[in-house]
């Protein structure tokens, strides 16, 4: 399973970077570009997680991209 982090430098840019990875896989000026771009490199490379840092640094959000296993999936199917 592939993962990447959606994490802000200290300049205010937004990095995609892999788990203890030295170098970011790409750098953005919001937010909304790194995440798509995180998804974008998950589902290419056969799904995953993209985990979504604040500006806090804390993990505030995960999204789940296909066809990656999601560990809590949603009760209904609608």
């Amino acid at each position: 399973m592939t993962e990447r982090h959606v994490v802000q430098r200290p300049d205010g840019s937004w990095i995609t970077v892999a788990p203890h990875a030295d170098r970011a896989s790409a750098v953005h000026s919001t937010q909304a570009d790194a995440i798509d771009r995180a998804k974008e490199i998950v589902h290419n490379a056969g799904g995953g997680e993209v985990r979504i840092h604040g500006r806090g640094g804390s993990i505030r959000d995960s999204v789940t991209v296909s066809p990656g296993n999601d560990p809590c999936p949603p009760k209904d199917k609608r």
